[in-house]
Formats: C-alpha cells, sequence, structure tokens
C-alpha cells in the first residue's frame, strides 16, 4: 500500500457516521477508495445519504491529521524486530476465517515480530488452529490458574491463543500462552478495543510487549483511539471471529465475555465453558453457557475431542496431560491427607462453616488457613470465603 492508496483508506473508514456495514456497501459498489472518491455525492447516494456523502467528500482536519499520522507510523523506518502492518477487507493476508463472519473489520491494524512478515511486509499466515480463551477482569485466583493452565496446555499442542489483554483471565491466557514453548505462527494473538499506538490497561505494558514479539496485537481501531467502554464490546466478535472456538474461564451474569460466547455461536464457532462453584458469583455466567448447549470442560482434551482440527501428534505434550479440575494437590500431596483441606472440600466456605466441620476454634482455623494459603493451597475470596485451588 502506497501513502495516497492509505490516505484513502482513512478518509473512507475514519469519517464520521460512516459504520462498516456502509463502508463494504461503499466498496460492492464502486471498488477501491479512490474510484470511491472520485464519484459525485450524487451517485454515492446510491449507498448512504446526503450528509454522509457530502462528509466523506470533504475530509476534516482532525482526519487530514490522522492521515499524516498513520502515515508516519506505517511507513516509519523499524528500530527493533517489530512490524507494523495495516490490512484491508480483500487483501491477500486478510484473516480468511474472520472474513467468513457477518460483520468484518474494514482495516485491521497489526503489530507482531519481523519473523511473522513476508519480504514484501504481508503476514505469512494467520494460524490454522486458534481457540479464543475470554473470561472476567476480576476472576478467582483459581479461575486464574486455569487459564494460565489451559492456554499452555493448548500452545503445548499447537493451538494458537486469542484474547483480548484486558486484566484478569485474559491476562493469565497470554501469560499462559507465552509460557509454552514457540509455535511457528503466532503464539497468541491480542485484540485490542483502542488504537494499535496504546496499551490498555497500562498494567499490561510488559505483556503487551511480549505478545508483539511472540504474537501478534490488532485492532479496528485507527491510531489514538481511547479506551471507550463501546469500543469493547465490539471487538470482541474479532477475537471470537479469529479462532475455531471460543473457552469462557469464569464469567459473571453479566461479563463481557458473554458477549463474546453469544458472537461465536452466531457466527457458527464452537462454545466450551469451565464449570465452577454454585456459590461463586463468577462461575453463573458459565453455568449459564452450559445450560444453553456450551460445552463443559474440564481438560484441554475435552476440546479437542469437539474440534480434532486443533490435535496435533505431540508425544511429548499428550492431550491427556492437560489440566483436569479436582485432581491431585500440589506436590503430590493428596488433601484428604490434610483434615482442613478435606473439611473445606472444593466449595468456598467461610470461619464459621469450617469451625463446625473440624471441631477447631476460630483462631487456630486462621493460622492453620494462611499456612495453607501461602503454600497456594488454598485461595481467599471476597467475603470471607476460602476456596481449595486444583492443581493445574
Amino acid at each position: 500500500m502506497n501513502e495516497q492508496a492509505l490516505r484513502d483508506w482513512i478518509q473512507l473508514t475514519a469519517t464520521p457516521g460512516l459504520g462498516n456495514t456502509s463502508v463494504r456497501r461503499l466498496l460492492a459498489q464502486f471498488g477501491l477508495p479512490a474510484r470511491i472518491l472520485a464519484q459525485p455525492a450524487s451517485a454515492l447516494q446510491s449507498c448512504i445519504s446526503a450528509n454522509q456523502a457530502q462528509a466523506l467528500l470533504q475530509p476534516s482536519d482532525a482526519i487530514r491529521s490522522l492521515q499524516t499520522a498513520t502515515c508516519a507510523w506505517l511507513f516509519a523506518a523499524p528500530s527493533s524486530s517489530l512490524r507494523r502492518h495495516i490490512i484491508t477487507l480483500g487483501d491477500p493476508d486478510y484473516p480468511g476465517r474472520l472474513l467468513e463472519t457477518a460483520d468484518p473489520p474494514v482495516l485491521l491494524y497489526a503489530l507482531g515480530h519481523e519473523q511473522w512478515f513476508g519480504t514484501e511486509g504481508l503476514l505469512k499466515a494467520w494460524p490454522d488452529k486458534s481457540l479464543a480463551i475470554v473470561g472476567s477482569r476480576t476472576p478467582t485466583a483459581q479461575g486464574n490458574a486455569n487459564a494460565h493452565a489451559f492456554s499452555h496446555a493448548l500452545v503445548s499442542q499447537g493451538v494458537s491463543v486469542v484474547s483480548g489483554l484486558a486484566l484478569g483471565i485474559d491476562t493469565a491466557a497470554h501469560q499462559g500462552a507465552l509460557a509454552a514453548p514457540p509455535l511457528e505462527t503466532p503464539t497468541t494473538i491480542a485484540v485490542i478495543g483502542t488504537g494499535i499506538d496504546r496499551v490498555y490497561p497500562k498494567h499490561n505494558h510488559a505483556l503487551a510487549q511480549q505478545v508483539a514479539e511472540r504474537g501478534l496485537i490488532v485492532s479496528e481501531y485507527h491510531l489514538g483511539t481511547p479506551p471507550l467502554a463501546q469500543n469493547f464490546p465490539k471487538r470482541n466478535r474479532i477475537i471470537s471471529g479469529l479462532a475455531l472456538g471460543t473457552l469462557v474461564v469464569e464469567a459473571a451474569p453479566e461479563s463481557g465475555s458473554l458477549v463474546t460466547a453469544r458472537l461465536a455461536n452466531e457466527q457458527g464457532r464452537e462454545v466450551f465453558a469451565i464449570p465452577g462453584s454454585i456459590h461463586s458469583p463468577q462461575s453463573k455466567g458459565c453455568h449459564a453457557l452450559i445450560r444453553q448447549g456450551a460445552k463443559l470442560v474440564e481438560t484441554v482434551a475435552d476440546i479437542l475431542e469437539e474440534l480434532p482440527a486443533l490435535l496435533k501428534p505431540n508425544p511429548g505434550n499428550p492431550a491427556s496431560d492437560a489440566p483436569k479440575l479436582g485432581t491431585a494437590a500440589p506436590n503430590n500431596q493428596q488433601p484428604e491427607s490434610n483434615p482442613l483441606l478435606a473439611a473445606l472440600g472444593y466449595e468456598p466456605a467461610d470461619l464459621d462453616s469450617l469451625s463446625a466441620r473440624t471441631g477447631w476454634d476460630v483462631p487456630t482455623l486462621q493460622i492453620q488457613l494462611l499456612d495453607l494459603e501461602l503454600q497456594g493451597q488454598i485461595a481467599r475470596l471476597p467475603g470471607g470465603l476460602y476456596q481449595r485451588q486444583a492443581s493445574g
């Protein structure tokens, strides 16, 4: 793409009031942006309104500034091993799986290691095998552990992990993917809800750098786009659209992760959910998905059975070695050898309940619980509850 072509694409996609549907309609009617912008307003009105046509043909100073900034961003000489790329609808390296969805983005900004790009700057290939992992921004400790373990196991099976770089489950999923041996395709893809020149949340700045080095960061939003609340649910269609299926690890009843799951279902992709405690608010969204037909998942093997295309022969990392909830405790210690763990079970419990089960007084319980918490065998939950940690 030369500079003028890029300016045309920015003018087309950044014009206020023109959404993806209108832009795709113009592209279908007239062809590339240069041909669209060469039309008189009267001709454009076969696809868009008179006000929209006028705004498109008379770009504002803000759009001209965005054109200049985007050209500077794309065509700047690389100062590291990372490469910048803008993919337009219909480009040969546009992700085919996303193209099959009902609302494919017109532009995709991409940032990743130079190894993923060919001599002409095009992306060599999107991962053939990928799964989205999403969930709560405020997960339990067990939810974080599950997201990390499942992601690590999937990448070890040759499956790329797609998520959203948000706090909580997204962060754990990216970290689990990055902890696995690298793949020949991007290990993990972060689909963000801001301009690709911004990292949100700022806490994940270092993680974003690691994702770019081992995978890809992708956004449909123009440079400088701040973290607007309405953009995050919209970007979820890209997360689910890039993957063969979506795994929801933890989700409250109103979680944005359920939006991703719904979009995956509408796109004809598989939806998976990890069950949890009936007392945990962070499990209620997953339980609702399971009641609606999502597959209940305890191990990565459950996912691979449903999506055999994801499975690769890997004797060193068989699917049966994937994390299974509620098995052996850390250090190969059987949990029932500790009477407090046996009393706790796998449901959250408060001090009064544990005192009634064990016959211990509260001060003794607090000492024992603190010791188990430091060992990583239990987690403290909001509301004065404690929960045993399943090993990964």
